[in-house]
């Protein structure tokens, strides 16, 4: 019993510990001037917007690689030395036109008995022209070597112009005339263009007609341009023609290549073309031995050496040149003929110009065989050897003299 009343008393007590301590305290009641208002409702949340909000994009970072199956960077290339610049090579001048010193000589063909003193006479009394006036132009252009074809077509374009009243003065004609002959000149010509290295050039031509000379006079132009020069002796059967072949040597400053005396000029040339190759040589000026054009024999030979130069470079001869002596006339159309059916001809040299008084041939072997003129010879001089320009040959040959007097 006494045990039943603890048990009592001790829960009890656990009762009333338990009723003070959870017990909530209340909060003394303020009075109203002292009471906090009431808060803001919260504003409404914005309505949805029909599309969903977009996601924020991520950058997609590439897969990284296992180390072990990235690829091994490619070794260096290695770097070439640059190649060595050659300087440049000297600057050519350009020729400048001298009517002056082309008129200079061709001082015979404008004397009274030449071309031009002959047109000028026949132009000098007249007033007014008629038909007739056609007649003597023929026979003083037939007589100054341009060829009877060549003749007739320049008449033909006078007789033409004058049907239409279009020359109606001497001036008119000599304007006529001037520019049918640089019609017929302006084939092209001039200077060699050196087109390969070394660029080969056969020279040839008859006895006599100044190609040794013109071979030196050459190799004097090309020298002065700062150019290597080398020369070919390949007239063998002349033991005069290597020897002044060798003085021009000397004198310009260039190896000249010969033979024992007789030796095969094409075995000469093929040596020199050889020679110049290795050596870096610019131009190679073959000489030959003078030929008749009607000997066939002779101009076989010429084709041996020209068959030759190609099998010693491909290519050679890359110009070749016909020498004529302007003071044979008729007799030089004849030669051009014959050395054009034998070889192909690139090009005449017209020497001794300043020996003649007629002047034509000129335009007959432009206009008839249609080689153009490289150059033209006119006096002793390695510079009278000039470079052939239609224009400034026409303009010294046909034109009025600075007084603006048409009689020579």
């Amino acid at each position: 019993m006494t045990v039943y009343v603890i048990i009592a008393i001790v829960v009890f007590l656990l009762a009333v510990a338990g009723f003070v301590f959870l017990r909530k305290p209340r909060t003394p009641e303020l009075p109203p001037s002292e009471r906090p208002k009431p808060l803001a409702p919260p504003a409404a949340p914005p309505a949805p917007s029909a599309q969903p909000p977009k996601a924020p994009a991520v950058e997609a970072k590439p897969e990284a690689l296992p180390r072990a199956e990235l690829p091994a960077p490619p070794p260096p290339a290695p770097v070439e030395p640059a190649a060595p610049v050659a300087p440049p090579a000297p600057a050519v001048p350009e020729r400048r036109r001298d009517v002056a010193a082309v008129r200079r000589g061709l001082a015979k063909a404008r004397s009274e008995q030449g071309l031009f003193g002959r047109l000028a006479q026949l132009f000098g009394g007249r007033k007014e022209l008629d038909p007739a006036i056609v007649d003597e132009i023929e026979e003083v252009l037939l007589t100054s070597d341009v060829g009877v074809q060549t003749t007739q077509r320049i008449l033909d374009r006078i007789r033409d112009s004058l049907s239409k009243n279009e020359l109606g003065s001497t001036e008119a004609v000599w304007a006529a005339l001037r520019s049918e002959a640089k019609r017929i000149l302006g084939i092209g010509g001039g200077r060699i263009a050196l087109t390969a290295k070394p660029t080969v050039v056969l020279m040839v031509g008859v006895n006599g007609v100044g190609k040794t000379t013109t071979i030196g006079k050459l190799a004097t132009k090309f020298h002065g341009d700062g150019k290597r020069v080398l020369l070919a002796a390949g007239d063998t059967f002349r033991a005069a023609a290597v020897q002044q072949l060798e003085v021009w040597g000397k004198r310009v400053g260039c190896d000249v290549v010969r033979g024992a005396e007789g030796a095969d000029p094409a075995a000469v040339i093929f040596e020199a073309v050889k020679k110049a190759t290795d050596d870096q040589v610019d131009i190679v000026l073959a000489d030959t031995a003078g030929r008749l054009q009607t000997k066939a024999p002779l101009m076989d030979e010429l084709k041996k050496i020209a068959r030759t130069m190609q099998k010693a470079m491909d290519g050679a001869p890359h110009e070749t040149l016909l020498v004529l002596d302007a003071t044979n006339g008729q007799n030089a159309i004849s030669q051009a003929k014959m050395f054009k059916e034998a070889i192909p001809l690139t090009g005449i040299v017209l020497t001794k110009l300043d020996g003649t008084a007629k002047g034509g041939v000129i335009l007959a072997i432009c206009d008839e065989l249609q080689i153009p003129v490289r150059y033209v010879g006119l006096g002793e001089r390695a510079e009278d050897l000039r470079d052939f320009d239609a224009d400034e040959f026409v303009e010294a040959l046909l034109g009025q003299p600075d007084n603006g007097v048409v009689a020579a």
